[in-house]
């Protein structure tokens, strides 16, 4: 399939999205936003994949928000009357769901970042899980320096990345966070010399990923986001019953008897979702 504001890959069980709009800075439009959750959405599904890498193309990873979807008309925010403000939160809801995909996704996200990660760039990264850095990276919260409040998930999730005092100094300023500071507090794991070496190790991380058991995967991947947001306790006590769902002693001996055999592990996919809007159904 094509997209206007992608191209999309898969193989070896490792998808690959990167956006492809270098010319305008790879900002982000309702077009982005409608192909992002299509293709999310469509991994979520079937799952033909195990580990997904997002980066991007020419000099920036993505400047943000078109400023021209709102003040050109493409979508209108009414601010005159309180019936209109109620529904700007409406229009939120919808940009949201395409970055808590990316959260929500079966399948661990690798976003590698190179030159300029500014606005809804930020907030598309926070939601991945692991963020992989070229030296000439940087961060910033530009909502504040057109006047307006970071609104699609930046301010909920970057706190829980880095200390919480750079996120004020951020969200606050408008001041750009270089990659060897963002390196420093946390928010990436590595950094690379070029975009190239970046995004290999990347995809290297992912097909590393990619011989898991996915399903494992999956377990892990829930049990740190309910730990992130829950007591110790509880999320002991969601882990007991995660690990009650999704235990394979199959996978233990596969690990084994590959180790032993000197070969591959081999395991199974993620079962694809049946869609409960598309299931055939004959009213009586």
């Amino acid at each position: 399939m094509t997209y206007h504001c992608f191209d999309f890959s898969i193989k070896d069980k490792v998808a690959h999205l990167q956006f492809n709009r270098p010319d305008s800075m790879n900002t982000m439009q309702p077009v982005f936003f409608r192909e992002l959750v299509s293709i999310l959405s469509d991994l979520q599904r079937d799952a033909p994949a195990r580990a997904l890498v997002i980066s991007s193309s020419g000099k920036h990873f993505t400047a943000g928000m078109a400023l021209d979807v709102f003040a050109g008309g493409g979508v209108s925010l009414d601010d005159a009357s309180a019936a209109g403000r109620a529904n700007i939160a409406l229009v939120l809801q919808e940009m949201h769901r395409s970055f808590n995909l990316i959260e929500q996704l079966r399948m661990p996200v690798i976003s590698a970042i190179h030159g300029g990660c500014i606005g809804g760039g930020v907030d598309l990264i926070c939601a991945s899980d692991i963020r992989l850095a070229s030296a000439d990276a940087f961060f910033c919260i530009q909502e504040i320096n057109i006047g307006m409040t970071a609104d699609l998930g930046t301010l909920q999730r970057l706190p829980k990345l880095i200390p919480e005092g750079i996120v004020h100094e951020m969200a606050y300023t408008g001041r750009r966070l270089p990659a060897r500071r963002a390196l420093a507090v946390g928010l990436v794991n590595e950094l690379f010399d070029s975009r190239e070496l970046m995004i290999e190790a990347a995809l290297q991380m992912a097909a590393e990923i990619a011989t898991k058991p996915p399903v494992a995967i999956w377990g892990s991947k829930q049990a740190i986001h309910y730990a992130r947001d829950h007591s110790t306790h509880d999320a002991l006590q969601q882990m007991g019953w995660l690990q009650s769902g999704i235990w394979q002693s199959s996978n233990l001996m596969e690990a084994f008897m590959a180790k032993q055999q000197g070969r591959a592990t081999h395991y199974a996919d993620l079962a694809p979702v049946s869609s409960f809007d598309d299931a055939a159904y004959q009213l009586k």
